[in-house]
């Protein structure tokens, strides 16, 4: 079910780079090319007069452009909580959040990180479903190795050098945690972004009817053999310029219609992998609002 771009969708982001620099960076970030090969394609660009500072600064992100939900925000309680894992590597730690004037019970959010650790955009997404009314926990997948370690390159690395099967159950046991806390309404979504976005397309796989609602950002399906699972409504929001996930879309689309899964997606123009991350000269402000109002109404709708 492909929804049609709105006025809104197509407003083009006016990048001060070329776009092959936007490419280049999605292909170092995930492991496609290392590091010097990545600087040296930028040096080409620097050679016909754009500056590795210029270059970096677009690429490269900024934290401190990422926080919209001051973690002193009075609306908001945050904390870091842990839980059992058996099965991946035995404990998992993630930040808690929320509403401070939670009553009784509210439905709760599984925040699901890119890959490099839990980092403070995803913080601060957390925060921001908690000022929506959710219960957001956003767990660390580098819990095992000490946390995000507060630098990206650092954090790839050390996600990198984990068992992809124990983080994986790290995030079943966190949604299982989440659930079944004394504040939760018994209602469970997830949201993720990247790598994320994979892990929410992997729940719905592996968790059938125990997933209320997912919203994958620019991730990739989860493996053929499961996506029969699948139950959860899903929401995907997919980016134009992403040749690399949006190549995995039709046959997941396939799949989700042989299987009457209800499902959205939305893809979002002139956008480039990562658009919702404000953090970077990735993020497209209209986009990423459009994508956001989208996702708080996805999961009012199904988790109230």
């Amino acid at each position: 079910m492909e929804t049609p771009m709105t006025g809104q969708q197509q407003s083009k982001p006016q990048y001060a780079i070329p776009q092959e620099a936007f490419d280049w960076y999605d292909e170092y970030a995930h492991g496609l090319i290392d590091r010097r090969t990545f600087l040296a394609r930028l040096s080409k660009l620097a050679a016909v007069g754009f500056s590795m500072a210029v270059l970096s600064s677009a690429l490269l992100p900024n934290y401190a452009l990422a926080e919209q939900v001051s973690f002193n925000d009075p609306d908001i309680k945050a904390q870091f909580a842990t839980f059992d894992s058996p099965k991946g590597y035995g404990e998992g730690r993630g930040y808690l959040v929320m509403p401070t004037n939670l009553e009784a019970s509210a439905p709760v959010v599984l925040v699901i990180h890119e890959n490099r650790g839990l980092n403070p955009y995803v913080k601060d997404v957390a925060r921001r479903l908690a000022k929506q009314g959710f219960i957001a926990f956003a767990p660390d997948a580098l819990h095992s190795l000490g946390g995000y370690p507060g630098n990206d390159d650092e954090g790839r690395s050390m996600q990198k050098s984990l068992d992809r099967a124990k983080i994986e159950q790290d995030f079943l046991a966190a949604a299982s945690f989440l659930k079944s806390h004394s504040a939760s309404n018994g209602k469970l979504g997830a949201v993720g972004f990247c790598f994320g976005g994979y892990v929410v397309n992997m729940l719905a796989a592996r968790m059938g009817t125990e997933l209320n609602a997912g919203v994958p950002f620019y991730g990739t399906p989860a493996a053929k053999e499961l996506r029969a699972n699948i139950k959860a409504p899903l929401q995907i929001q997919l980016a134009e310029l992403d040749k690399r996930v949006n190549a995995t879309w039709p046959e997941y689309e396939q799949d989700l219609l042989a299987n009457n899964v209800d499902f959205d997606m939305h893809m979002y123009s002139q956008a480039n992998h990562g658009f919702h991350n404000d953090s970077t000269g990735r993020y497209d402000k209209d986009n990423a609002e459009l994508a956001w109002n989208r996702t708080i109404a996805f999961f009012k709708q199904h988790l109230a």
